[in-house]
């Protein structure tokens, strides 16, 4: 599937075939999309201000995914892994709260829910499988133990391709696009479902994830050892409601 979208680069125009300019036409748009939106924070932030209620505001500046933006020959968005698409900004602010602190510790976007719960004083919800980011926030409780030990994302067939024009006459397995990833601090698995293929980079030494070791025998430990860590990390993603109320 990173075939195909790479031939359907940018609304179904080939990656190939576009000239330096057109790249650095959509580049131009995006990073005018990021002033508009730079504009409109600003705006509310503004509004905040004007009105006093911006230390009673906790803001929240995120991101459901990153913009490919032409690296490793993508656009858009898809089932891809790389640190463009999946390392997204978070950024909170409550001036006589929060005070300026970078946080390096690996989050997730399940996180935020118990965050915003704890901040508000109110319980946490049932069912909740992210961890509040608040003690590290505004105590810098951080106990010597990192907030994360990894980081697991998915995409379950959200926009499915096109089986035949990749497969000509062989049968739709009906799998679509199906895969995961698990992401240390030093290391990076993708698995492609149901095709016996995946990704796997070492991000101290390819930072720009462009020497795939999921093949390379020296690599097969550390694949291993990821591999097992990952369905660790999707069996904990079933659903823990209904809340039990008896022992069996």
């Amino acid at each position: 599937w990173q075939r195909r979208e790479h031939l359907r680069a940018y609304g179904g125009y080939p990656f190939a075939e576009m000239s330096e300019q057109d790249h650095r036409l959509v580049r131009a748009s995006y990073f005018a999309m990021c002033d508009l939106i730079d504009q409109q924070v600003g705006r509310m932030l503004d509004a905040l201000q004007r009105t006093g209620q911006l230390e009673d505001t906790l803001v929240i500046y995120m991101s459901d995914h990153g913009e490919m933006l032409g690296d490793h020959g993508i656009y858009l968005k898809g089932a891809h892994f790389y640190e463009p698409a999946v390392h997204v900004p978070l950024l909170l602010s409550q001036p006589g709260i929060l005070k300026p602190q970078r946080i390096q510790d690996l989050v997730e976007l399940t996180d935020l829910a118990p965050t915003f719960l704890d901040a508000a004083g109110m319980r946490r919800l049932p069912g909740m499988q992210g961890k509040s980011l608040w003690p590290r926030l505004v105590k810098r409780d951080t106990d010597g133990e990192p907030h994360r030990e990894d980081v697991y994302c998915e995409y379950y067939n959200a926009m499915p391709g096109d089986w035949d024009e990749w497969h000509p006459g062989e049968k739709d397995p009906g799998i679509g696009d199906h895969a995961t990833m698990l992401r240390t601090r030093t290391h990076k698995l993708v698995v492609a479902h149901g095709l016996d293929a995946g990704e796997l980079y070492d991000l101290t030494d390819d930072p720009g994830e462009t020497r795939n070791l999921w093949n390379d025998p020296n690599h097969l430990a550390m694949q291993s050892a990821l591999l097992k860590r990952l369905a660790d990390r999707m069996a904990w993603t079933a659903d823990p409601l209904p809340v039990r109320k008896a022992i069996w």
